[in-house]
């Protein structure tokens, strides 16, 4: 391998190694714009699945609130008829009790 390489040398080992290692860092420029751009969309992609994420979450808080509002009515309803059936037999026992004083 001469030391020496002269500009219209085209055989000198150097040259044709640093022209490889040119192309080479063309390609990995080419190969890192394209990485970059993509974690680009990534990110943005990310953020609007993220933001959908979160309007799905309180959609569903609200419905839970709903459901749970729901669930709780039959109780209501039947916490009423049970309170109404003990007034309704304390009255009953009132009146026997009345009745039997002679009132």
């Amino acid at each position: 391998m001469p030391e020496k390489c002269t500009d219209t040398s085209r055989d000198c080992s150097l040259v044709s190694r640093v022209d490889a290692l040119e192309r080479a860092n063309e390609q990995h420029s080419a190969t890192h714009r394209e990485m970059f751009d993509r974690l680009r969309v990534l990110e943005t992609l990310s953020a609007v699945q993220e933001n959908k994420l979160d309007t799905i979450l309180n959609k569903l808080d609200a419905l839970t609130g709903k459901v749970e509002g729901l669930e709780a009515k039959p109780a209501k309803r039947w916490e009423g008829l049970v309170e109404k059936a003990l007034w309704a037999v304390c009255a009953a026992v009132i009146a026997f009790l009345l009745g039997r004083v002679g009132l």
